[in-house]
């Protein structure tokens, strides 16, 4: 648990960092792209903002006049006239804001003021490049035209051009970013969804993601989150940005991965605009949602709600051979899953643009739900003797649990945008904190006997993550960039867990206490970072250092015992070496070093026993593990409508905290059992080549192909003897969308991926409540794929949409395990909701209006007024 101390010291650091910081707040938002008609480019949602200054003094100009012209088409004359567009007086400080602009062509800007000489300058936001979708990227246009300088003489700035490029993935030499909103088959799901056709991120049945084999760190809009997948709708999604190998400015946590950060849906366009949206499946299950921002003036308020329900069926099978124990035996379990999840999400925030360049920004969120599970399992075990079955028994074992949670976050966060281009200061405080309490029953009847047992687990705890973080970035020519940050990440953990053993002659539970059951722990991460860019004609490069300091404690509370280790200074570098061979081809070498700490149920001690072959515990005497991570990258631009990015990389990880099992006596059963856990292996390394194609045909079809070939060695000899694995894996996963008449989108994605040795970092998100990813010597992932499917209509001028969409359209995402060890040999498979199907409706609406709440009276410049249109 933090110290009252560190927390007065944090508020105390954030309070002054807002209140009393010298410099200018927050930012001049960009305006996002959203959910916009194909003919964006023509419609008046252009803005040019800047600030009148004197040369001389260099302080703002008051009411000086400033006006916007253009060529417009006269109907009179039957030709195209210039004529003023918009125009005003600056403010007192000299900030002047011209909205409402059209955003093709070219136009002139004219300042003049009584004793100045009169300045004029080109403008303009270039064409849209015409991308896949015919798009055009609204960040773009809302531009600042910096400190415009009057003096004795002009002094012409140089014309601005910008462009933008709407498509389902954008390739870079630096990520991968892909757009959710156009993705079909997560529609009426959840982050889960979406992410199974994001290009490198493979999601299992249970919601773990994994990049390139190994468990990434999960970001929620740049900052931690302590939510997991399934709790985020996919609508509430904008797009996903894949990081596979971070510099030094990136939180160095991830590991043997790089990011995957979900940046959540925000208007911020002059007027008002927002969606509703309803859906249900094949098993009446259904999902509400909805959101609106509505911005005038100095303010932008947003809102959005929805409630998730889902029902999932689940089939699985174990068979598992006992090499311990006398007399021998086979235990082959079949199991029968059914999980019922509710989920209800509060998202709203307000922005306050102080003048151009300063910005504050509050926001929360609330998100809270539980789900039931249920689980029939028949348990048959054959006594063995000589090799031979000479006796049998027959269980039947329920198990039903229950879990509840809530989570709430809020920001704040303010940028400041300096009269020179690309140079910013910005800051921010991210506060979020869960509750949860779970419940299980498991009660075992032995088929053909009066014997029967029963247990039941209670537990409860919390989750509360605070980050502070701030950045500047300086570009010193154009050339040449510096950036800097520091950055303060707390969390603090605790569990209370209670095991208890039913007792046939009180007719009751009794407590059975272990020494895990009251569990906290706190996790102090302290980083600041620097970097150096300097471009030349062909070739750049990027210098990077980050120095963290980390500090863990965990307490075992009944015991009074305590565990901790410290990493007062670690340094992680970076450095990237880019080379441009000509206009179509590209070269880039990048290194990192990186960190993978472990999380809450990879240290928590306390066992579950919610898998009747197998329990579950985690290892509080975990040490972090450290990566360097080498990739050499080729990207290829064919044109607009074809593009290659190919990768070789390499991994090695140290004290890789790897999955291990093992063989106790359990004091609660009374019998020898097999427990999952997790240790420190020797090492990990990791090489391979991941090729991801953009295609687009005919203007119709896009397809985006990825492909990853690796192999793989855990060296765990310290954890057992001989026990080492090598592995070579590969997947494809392609994502197919075609434009059909009549405003019809068919979507096609499949993935397939062979047998896995192992996958690095991760570790359930419940411990033993779903599984997951986990490094292991003692077994693979046996291979595993699937095929979704959606079509979409769009109708009412683009307005509304409707989509069905089917998931594992041929009942083949079955996923499992193979293992051996000294103990056991096992194997074990699982599927989930097979042919599920969703259906689901769509409606955007906005209105473009600087005048939304007020009476309009007309004023210069008001012709190019609000606009309705779908978004």
């Amino acid at each position: 648990m933090l110290s009252s101390s560190i927390r007065r010291s944090f508020l105390f650091a954030a309070i002054s960092l807002f209140l009393f910081s010298n410099r200018a707040l927050a930012q001049v938002p960009p305006m996002a792209h959203g959910n916009m008609p194909q003919n964006a480019a023509q419609m008046n949602v252009g803005r040019f903002y800047g600030k009148v200054v004197d040369q001389s003094t260099g302080k703002g100009i008051g009411y000086a006049s400033v006006q916007l012209t253009g060529m417009r088409f006269d109907s009179v004359s039957k030709s195209m006239q210039e004529r003023a567009l918009a125009g005003q007086l600056t403010e007192a400080n000299g900030d002047f804001s011209l909205a409402n602009l059209p955003v093709m062509g070219q136009f002139t800007l004219k300042i003049s003021y009584l004793g100045y000489a009169t300045i004029e300058q080109k403008v303009s936001f270039g064409p849209p490049p015409g991308g896949a979708n015919g798009g055009f990227n609204l960040n773009a246009v809302d531009k600042d035209l910096g400190n415009i300088v009057l003096a004795a003489s002009s002094q012409m700035l140089k014309e601005v051009t910008i462009s933008g490029e709407a498509s389902t993935v954008s390739l870079s030499m630096d990520k991968k970013v892909y757009k959710v909103d156009k993705d079909g088959v997560a529609a009426g799901g959840s982050a889960e969804d979406a992410l199974k056709n994001v290009p490198s991120v493979n999601v299992d049945i249970d919601g773990n993601v994994t990049m390139r084999n190994a468990a990434p760190q999960i970001f929620v809009d740049g900052r931690p989150t302590t939510l997991t997948m399934d709790q985020i709708p996919a609508e509430a999604i904008d797009n996903i940005e894949v990081i596979t190998n971070p510099s030094a400015k990136y939180d160095a946590s991830g590991g043997n991965a790089g990011i995957v950060n979900i940046v959540l849906k925000k208007e911020r366009r002059v007027g008002y605009n927002g969606n509703l949206r309803a859906g249900i499946d094949t098993r009446g299950k259904t999902n509400f949602g909805g959101d609106i921002n509505a911005r005038e003036g100095k303010f932008n308020a947003f809102i959005g709600a929805g409630i998730f329900n889902r029902k999932t069926l689940g089939d699985g099978q174990t068979d598992r051979y006992n090499l311990f124990g006398n007399p021998l035996t086979n235990v082959f379990q079949t199991s029968e899953t059914t999980n019922t999840r509710s989920f209800k999400s509060l998202r709203g925030g307000l922005d306050w643009f102080i003048n151009n360049r300063n910005t504050l920004t509050f926001s929360g969120n609330f998100h809270g739900g539980g789900f039931d599970a249920l689980d029939e399992l028949d348990i048959r075990t054959d006594t063995l003797l000589g090799g031979a079955v000479t006796a049998g028994s027959l269980a039947l074992r329920n198990s039903n649990s229950a879990r509840n949670w809530k989570n709430t976050g809020t920001q704040v966060l303010y940028k400041h945008l300096f009269p020179k281009a690309g140079k910013e200061w910005t800051a921010d405080v991210n506060v979020n904190r869960s509750k949860f309490d779970n419940t299980g029953t498991f009660v075992t009847d032995y088929v053909g006997t009066p014997f029967s047992t029963k247990q039941r687990q209670d537990g409860e705890g919390r989750n509360n993550q605070y980050t502070f973080q701030t950045d500047f970035v300086n570009p010193i020519n154009n050339t040449m960039k510096v950036e800097a940050g520091a950055r303060a990440a707390l969390r603090d953990y605790s569990s209370d867990n209670a095991s208890f053993q039913y007792d046939p002659a009180s007719d009751s539970f009794i407590r059975a206490p272990t020494f895990a059951d009251k569990y906290t722990f706190t996790d102090q991460v302290y980083a600041a970072y620097g970097t150096f860019t300097n471009s030349f004609k062909k070739w750049g490069y990027q210098l990077g250092l980050r120095a963290e300091s980390s500090f863990y404690t965990g307490t075992l509370v009944d015991v009074d015992s305590s565990f901790s280790n410290e990493f007062p200074l670690s340094l992680f570098p970076s450095v990237f070496l880019t080379y441009k061979l000509n206009e179509e081809d590209n070269l880039q070498f990048n290194y990192s070093r990186r960190v993978n700490r472990p999380g809450f149920f990879q240290l928590n001690p306390f066992p579950d026993f919610s898998d009747s072959l197998l329990l579950s515990r985690g290892n509080p005497n975990l040490v972090p593990e450290f990566t360097n991570s080498f990739e050499m990258s080729y990207q290829n631009i064919f044109n607009r409508s074809h593009n290659v990015l190919a990768t070789i990389y390499y991994k090695r990880a140290t004290n890789l905290i790897s999955g291990y099992q093992f063989a106790e006596f359990n004091d609660l059963l009374n019998r020898d059992v097999i427990v999952s856990s997790f240790a420190n292996s020797n090492s990990s390394t990791a090489y391979g080549l991941e090729v991801t194609f953009k295609n687009t045909f005919w203007k119709r079809f896009e397809l985006i192909s990825n492909l990853n070939f690796y192999n793989s060695k855990v060296d765990a000899l310290n954890v057992e003897a001989d026990l080492s694995r090598e592995q070579f894996t590969w997947f494809a996963k392609e994502n197919l969308n075609i434009k059909l008449p009549a405003s019809f989108t068919f979507q096609v994605s499949g993935s397939y991926q062979s047998r896995t040795a192992f996958a690095l970092g991760g570790g359930s998100r419940w411990g033993g409540w779903g599984g997951g990813p986990s490094s292991t010597a003692q077994g693979y992932a046996i291979p595993v794929w699937f095929v979704d499917l959606s079509l979409r209509k769009e109708f009412w001028d683009r307005k509304a949409s409707i989509t069905l969409n089917v998931q594992d359209i041929f009942r083949s995402r079955k996923t499992g395990s193979y293992s051996e060890s000294d103990f056991f040999i096992q194997e074990a498979w699982r599927i989930r909701d097979p042919q599920l199907a969703r259906i689901n409706f769509s409606y955007r609406f906005g209105k473009f209006d600087i005048s939304l709440f007020k009476r309009k009276n007309l004023k210069f410049g008001d012709e190019g007024g609000g606009m309705e249109g779908g978004f």
